[in-house]
Parts: C-alpha cells; structure tokens; sequence
C-alpha cells in the first residue's frame, strides 16, 4: 500500500514544484543539457557576472560625471555672460562718447585741433581705444589721431581717401543708412593685430557731413573689460563670424572619451555668445579647464575595476582554455567519422600488407571490386584468392618487388580475379605505411578499377587514327605551328610533299598571306600574349588570303585560326588550298567581261552611227561651202586679206569639230584595260554628254542636266562610267520614241547630286526620262543577261553597266514614276563612293587578299 501512494506522488510533482520549487526546476533543466554545454555555461556563467558588475560600476560613473560636467557647464555660461554684459557695457560707453564726437562735429561746436584733442584723451585714458578719425562726406581723412602703439602700416593720413577696402565699404554703409555701424575686417596672413571698426554719421541739419571712425583693439578690450578672475579661470577668445581667432589663446579642442586612458584626463568645456552692439561679426569664447579629478581619482574606483579585469581575465583564459580542449575533441571526432565515411564511400580499394605479405586490412571499396568479405581476406598470404592463376608468377615477382621496397611511382597494371570467376584490369600503386612513432609495419595498396578508362583510351587512339587518315587524304595542306618558335607540331601528306617537313613552307604562307604570327602590342584589340586577340580562341574568326606562291608555280587560299594545342601552348593552323584552276577560270570570265563591254561600246555606236555620220555632216559641209565661196571670190578676185583669214578660220574650227567628234568615238570604242584613276565627275559628264547629245538630237529629244557644284572626286574608270551613261541616256531616247511623246514632253534629265549610303559618302547619277516606263514583268527581269525588250537588241547593256558599277563598290536601280496611277516615265540611278572611301575598301581588300594580280 506504502509503494503506489509513492509512486502517484512522483508522478504528479512536475506539474507542483515546477512553479514552487525553481532550485528543482534549474537542477532538472541542468541535466537535461549536454557535458559539451554544461561546460560552456560554466565558463561562461562567471564571465558574465563580472561583466554586469563592471557595466554597474561604469553606470555610476558616468552619471556621477555627467551630473558634475553640467554644474561646471551652467557656472561657464554665467559667467561668460557676465563677461559679454561687461565688454557690452564698454563698448556703449566708448559708442557714446564716440558719438558725442560726432554731433559736436555735425554743429560745428569743434574744429580739427579740438578734435585731435578730444581724440587724445580718449585714446590715452581709454586703452582699448587705438585711432580716432575725422572722414569728410566724400570719404577723404581730415584728421586722424592713434596710439603710440599702432604700427605704421594701419595709420590713416590726412587727405587719404578710402578706397577698396572695409573701412571703405562701412562708409559707404554709414552714408546710405546714416545709422551706427560696427565692423570687423577679416583676418589675414601676416596683418597686424586686427582693430574692431565703428563708424558714427555726422549728420548736420540738412545732409550727410561724414562720419567719425573709431579703431578699437580687440586684446585691450578684453583684457581691460573682463574681470581677471575670470581670465584667471577661464581661457576667453574673440572670433569674427567665421570662426577666426581675433584675440587671446584657445586650449586644444574637447576630448572624447573613447577608452579608459582618457577617462582620466580632464576634459575642456566651452560656451561662446556674440557680443552686442557688434552682433554675430564679434563672438566671445570661454573654456574651461578642469583640475578635480573628482571620481576618477577614486582609487576604490579603480581597485574594483582592476580586480574585475583579472578576474574577467583569468576567466577568459580558463574558457579559452576549455573551448580549445572541446575543439580538440570535437576535432577528433570528426576525423574519425570523416575517416570512416571517406573510407566506406571511396571507389578506390584499399589494402595493407604487414612485411610478411600478409593481409592486414581491406575497406569496402576493395571488397566490392573482388567480390570476397573482409573476413576472407584478412590473414592471407600469397598467392591471394583474387589473383589470376596464369599471372601468379608475375603477381610473386611483384610482390616481392614491393616488400623490398621497389615500387614505381606511376604503379602497374594488373589482371584481378572476382569471386564469379571473371576478370577486369587494375592499377595498383603502393606506398610504405609508417605508424605513429615513424617505424614501418607495412604497405599500404590502392587499386583502380581501370576497364573503362582502358576502354575509352583504345578508342581516343582509333579515333585518332582516322583523323590522322582523314587529314593525310585532304586535298589542302594543314601545317600547325606554335607563334613565334620554328617548331612544327603537326603536318599532313600534302604539306611535306609541298614544303617538306621543316617550317619554312608554314612560316612562308603566314608571311605572304599578311597573317598575324608575331607579338604587336602597338594594337589595342590584341592581347599581350603572343599579338592573339582579345576575343577567346574559339570565337576568334580565322583569317584568309589567296597568294602565289612561285615555287610551286599555285595559287594558294591560304586560311589560319588560332587554336590550343594539347600541351597548352597557343599554336597558329594554316591551311593552304590549290585554287590555281579557278585563278585561270576567274582570269577567262574577266577577259570576257572585257570583251563583252568593248562589244557593247561598238553596238552602241553601231546604232549611234546615223547620228553620228549626220553630226559630222554639218561640219563637213561648211568646210566645203567655206572652201567653194574662197576659191569663187578669187576668181573674181574680190577676195580680202580678212575675208580670207575670217574664211579659214572658220573652215580650221569646223574642222577641228569633226576631229573632236571622230577622236571621241574612238576613245569610246577603244579596246583598253581598266584604269581607274581620279577622275572628275564634271568631265565625265560633259564628255558623256558630247556623244549623248548627237542621238538626242536625231532623235528630237531635249537633254537636260544639272551637276552639283564642288563634288569631290571618284575613283573611277572614266570610259566605263561614260559608256553607263551613253547607255542610259540612249535607253531613255528610244524609251520616249516608243512611247511617242509630243515635243513638248519629249525630253531626257540628268542629275548628279552628293548623296550618302549606308553611312559612305558618294555621288549618285539619275537618268529619267518622260517615257512610258518599265512593265512589271520587265522590271523583275531588267538586269539579266540577254534579256531585251527589243527585237534587235542583244540584251548585254543594262546587265554591262549594273557589272560596270558594282566593280566599282556602287549600286544601280530603276523605278517608275507616277503622276497618280498613270506612268509618266523612269528614272535609272547609280551610286558611286568618293575616292576616299573606295581607298578604304580597296586597302581593306588587299589586306585580305594582298596578291590579286598574277605577279607574272
């Protein structure tokens, strides 16, 4: 009966003493803490009390201080007023008698001599006092007295006028105003002893008569206005408005106490209040410095405080202490888990040997590989249970290669038996086990699994081989070489029977073809490192140039790219491809395109041919009519010496005209090379328009042009630029003949305007005509070759000058123009760059292909 009663008062004391009894409570909670906490708290627990100890302590003296600062503070700021009422009071004493000065003045009671008198027994009975001085209306000194003691520099002469300074500028304030004015100059380097300014208006009875300017010093008024015991105790300045000291001597600024060293340094208070009549410009500035150290001396103070850093020191060095044993252990522990989780989740078998060859330890790596428990294979000695029985000879010799002690650093490859009887390749690498007093108890083993690895390197080594057949079978020579070495890391079939097997052919290439192979640091976008650009390898674009190279009697495309070759080293490839064959093709098609324009130019002329033979009719005919009327006055003999020279000058200028005209179709129709050169377009245009205008005519059409005045030159192939516009000046003729104009819209407008594309410069020539324009299904077709609208046309001219004008980096278009739905014409334009931009393209050009010509 005594046990249950027992038992149900323990089972319901928890929920009683939890509130009742804190002593049980804190026991409990005590133990239900961890032995690594528990000793945390118990270091920790006295630090702590001591701290708040400390922090008590500190309370009380700062606000013991604080309550001793704000007495001295309160008995500074009354006295410091005090000190302003009584230079205040001096000031109005010195302002009165100043300004009875000034009405004497203003009714003429005194003179100049009276006046240097008064200012003599001001200035000798009153020391703050220094100059006295009488400043007629117009800001010009009548008289002026001062004290033996002001320097030379700051005297006033009579007739002296002020000028550009502040006296100057207080006068003029005094003079608007007519009120007294204080003023203080502002301090510089070098000045005497600055003078506090005030200035009182003599007013007579109907005007401003001038004013009586009074000079005090600033350290007299202090020194004769403040009360000495006051000087005595407290450090007293004058300052402007600024802030710049005007007299007396300041103490250091007020420290702040940041540690416990200056806690024990007396510390500076001040309070500063402006001095009136002056104002805010005159500011008077006490310090006071403090001699009782008050609690701070305290030695109890400074015991307990000394006593709670050693305790809280010898504490901090018991916890330090403690935590250093608890990381120790903590460290421990996690080796030893860290230890075991390495060595159950490595992939890597494990294996120790004593010196004998026996079998000390296995981890679960090394089980799992072979398949056989720890327990099979602890204790065994050779031969093992996982060694291959056709490799137990090898695997002794081994073995007792690593007990003696010789053993590779890149380890051996061997055959592993599994428990199931199949086989995978190993690596084992061996090293000494040493125990903890640095004596060796055996070797310690580790084997990889290395089928897989070995599998993957078998086909890195066929795939190399292939790649090795693909690139000896090209076509083009491959050559990779580091930049700026004479080493050559690869080269394919075609390479070596080219150049051989040395760099000389690679380092050729590179240098014919303007590829970049050495270090510039000159240019901005190239890398540092061997002249690579800035972008990364691999979106770096390679380079290309087509080159002849005569010892081969080719032409090469030679490409490069910049790469990474296996060992690191930044490699440059060059590949070289025979393009000898599409040289030749390219050369062909250009000789044809030569002779199709010279084609063109003679079909041109060919229906160009009535027109012409009608131009030269006319001066032919007055050749002969020249000639026929001459020899028929001499018969007569009625002919003049000027009616002959009239006669035959006439009949030299007719015919020079005929010569003109036939040299101009000669050089149109001449077979020539292209020769572009800088050309003018004004010229190009009139010398057009002379073979232009002889179809015009014949064909009744008025041809109108407008140049623009100052157009730059182009760099251009004058006759090529002149056969364009012959040819669509004479595809605008025959367009308003089929279109059967009246004369009054038959005409034919040339334009040639500055014009800018796509950011180039250029001149753009535009033919429009009034004819019926281009059908839809003409325009999709109009510059294809052999296509023409009419029967006898061969369909070469449009095509011709749309190849002529973009060999020359320009465009050409066509379009029709409206007047509401209705076509009343076309206009054919082109667009040529300035020479300054063709310059830049054809540079660029030659950068990439720098050998377009057959150096033969």
């Amino acid at each position: 009966m005594v046990s249950p009663q027992k038992n149900n008062s323990e089972t319901t004391a928890p929920a009683s003493f939890t509130s009742a009894d804190p002593t049980r409570w804190w026991r409990m909670w005590w133990r239900s803490l961890s032995p690594t906490r528990q000793d945390r708290l118990a270091a920790l627990a006295p630090l702590v009390s001591v701290a708040f100890f400390m922090a008590a302590i500190i309370a009380a003296f700062w606000y013991l201080r604080a309550e001793e600062v704000d007495r001295d503070q309160q008995a500074l700021k009354r006295d410091v007023e005090y000190a302003q009422q009584r230079v205040r009071l001096r000031l109005l004493e010195r302002q009165e008698q100043v300004m009875r000065i000034a009405r004497d003045l203003a009714y003429g009671d005194i003179g100049t001599a009276e006046f240097v008198n008064r200012a003599e027994v001001l200035v000798t009975q009153y020391p703050e006092m220094q100059v006295l001085t009488w400043v007629d209306r117009d800001g010009r000194i009548i008289t002026s007295y001062a004290a033996p003691t002001v320097p030379s520099e700051q005297l006033r002469m009579p007739g002296e006028k002020l000028q550009h300074d502040e006296a100057a500028q207080s006068f003029q304030s005094v003079k608007e105003s007519n009120h007294l004015v204080y003023t203080q100059p502002p301090v510089r380097a070098g000045y005497n002893p600055p003078l506090l300014q005030f200035h009182s208006p003599v007013m007579g009875t109907s005007s401003f008569g001038g004013t009586v300017m009074a000079e005090f010093s600033l350290d007299n008024l202090m020194r004769y206005a403040i009360p000495s015991d006051l000087l005595a105790r407290y450090a007293i300045t004058l300052s402007d408005g600024q802030g710049k000291l005007l007299a007396g001597t300041p103490l250091t600024p007020a420290r702040i106490k940041t540690n416990w060293h200056t806690l024990a340094q007396p510390e500076a208070t001040e309070y500063q209040i402006a001095v009136s009549p002056v104002g805010s410009d005159l500011t008077l500035k006490a310090q006071a410095y403090r001699t009782s150290l008050s609690m701070v001396g305290n030695g109890m103070f400074w015991l307990v405080a000394a006593m709670s850093l050693l305790t809280a020191w010898l504490l901090m060095g018991t916890w330090r202490h403690t935590r250093k044993r608890l990381r120790a252990q903590d460290a421990l522990i996690a080796e030893t888990n860290f230890r075991r989780a390495m060595e159950n989740s490595v992939l890597t078998g494990m294996r120790a040997l004593d010196l004998q060859g026996r079998i000390t330890y296995v981890n679960a790596a090394f089980c799992q590989m072979t398949g056989w428990d720890e327990k099979d294979l602890v204790g065994q000695m050779p031969p093992y249970s996982y060694w291959a029985e056709h490799d137990y000879e090898y695997l002794h010799s081994k073995l007792k290669d690593e007990l003696s002690g010789k053993t590779a650093q890149g380890g051996f490859q061997v055959r592993v038996r599994r428990k199931n009887g199949s086989m995978f390749d190993a690596r084992l690498y061996i090293s000494p086990l040493i125990d903890a007093r640095g004596q060796q108890t055996g070797w310690m083993s580790s084997m990889t699994d290395i089928t897989e690895s070995k599998r993957i390197r078998d086909q890195l080594a066929a795939s190399h081989d292939r790649f090795t057949i693909v690139l000896e079978a090209l076509d083009a020579s491959v050559s990779v070489a580091p930049l700026g070495s004479a080493e050559l890391l690869f080269a394919n079939k075609l390479y070596r029977q080219w150049f051989g097997s040395q760099t000389t052919g690679h380092l050729q290439l590179v240098q014919q073809g303007g590829l970049p192979a050495e270090r510039s640091e000159s240019v901005d976008d190239e890398d540092g490192l061997m002249g690579l650009p800035t972008d990364s390898l691999t979106s770096a674009s390679s380079n290309n140039a087509e080159i002849y190279v005569a010892e081969l009697g080719k032409w090469l495309e030679v490409r490069s790219r910049y790469l990474s070759w296996v060992d690191g080293r930044l490699a440059q490839m060059v590949i070289a491809t025979d393009i000898t064959q599409r040289r030749m093709a390219e050369e062909l098609s250009a000789r044809q395109t030569e002779q199709a324009q010279t084609a063109s130019r003679l079909i041109t002329m060919g229906e160009m041919a009535s027109s012409v033979a009608h131009e030269l009719n006319q001066p032919l005919t007055a050749i002969s009519n020249y000639s026929s009327g001459m020899l028929s006055r001499l018969e007569k003999g009625s002919l003049t010496e000027e009616q002959m020279r009239f006669a035959l000058e006439k009949t030299a200028h007719q015919a020079q005209r005929a010569g003109q005209i036939i040299q101009r179709i000669r050089s149109f129709v001449k077979r020539s090379e292209p020769n572009r050169t800088l050309s003018q377009v004004q010229t190009m245009v009139d010398e057009a328009l002379e073979l232009a205008n002889i179809e015009m005519r014949r064909r009744n059409v008025r041809l109108n042009h407008f140049v623009a005045k100052r157009l730059p030159p182009v760099m251009a192939d004058a006759i090529l630029i002149e056969q364009v516009l012959i040819n669509l000046i004479k595809n605008a003729g025959e367009s308003i003949d089929q279109a059967q104009r009246p004369a009054t819209q038959r005409y034919v407008e040339l334009r040639v305007v500055p014009k800018e594309t796509e950011g180039q410069a250029g001149v753009e020539f535009s033919v429009q005509d009034s004819g019926k324009g281009l059908p839809p299904e003409v325009q999709e077709r109009l510059f294809e070759a052999f296509f023409s609208t009419k029967n006898e046309g061969m369909g070469i001219g449009l095509n011709l000058c749309r190849s002529i004008v973009e060999s020359h980096q320009g465009r050409m278009s066509a379009e029709n123009l409206y007047n509401g739905s209705e076509v009343v014409g076309c206009r054919f334009s082109f667009w040529i760059p300035l020479a300054a931009t063709q310059e830049k393209g054809d540079n660029l050009s030659t950068v990439i292909n720098p050998n377009t010509r057959n150096p033969a």
